[in-house]
């Protein structure tokens, strides 16, 4: 018998983020525009940690994706990361950069949605890559 994997809110909120974030992409579209047509289009229940994840890496995802770009091994590039990888390390980021969750609880949650939606090696993959990028920021704190 499978396992029934159970979210937490905030676990349920970054997961709606990711969708958005990932049909965006996907999509080639914008991610608020994305945000507003799954909102006003489907049932699903909009957490404020949502709207604030998906509205903040809209407005900051360059600064992201460079954060991102400076702890990836020189032998990776951003667009070579699988999409939901690529997607949960930007809400991951986002999170250590513009909120108060703490580092390793926003590290915690990305491998966990990476363990269940991503590829086997992605859970160590961010767990490594982000560790760097909060390893980095604490450096120049």
């Amino acid at each position: 018998m499978a396992e029934t994997v159970r979210y937490g809110t905030q676990t349920k909120a970054r997961r709606v983020a990711l969708d958005v974030l990932y049909a965006a992409e996907l999509r080639g579209r914008g991610i608020v525009e994305t945000f507003i047509e799954a909102r006003d289009l489907t049932a699903i229940t909009v957490r404020e940690l949502t709207t604030r994840i998906v509205h903040g890496v809209a407005e900051h995802q360059e600064e992201v994706d460079a954060r991102i770009s400076a702890a990836l091994d020189k032998s990776w590039t951003l667009e070579r990361m699988p999409a939901v990888d690529r997607n949960l390390a930007r809400i991951a980021i986002f999170e250590m950069d513009h909120t108060d969750t703490p580092g390793p609880v926003v590290i915690a949650e990305a491998v966990r949605l990476a363990q269940e939606l991503s590829t086997d090696g992605s859970p160590g993959f961010l767990n490594g890559l982000l560790s760097k990028a909060l390893s980095i920021k604490e450096t120049n704190s």
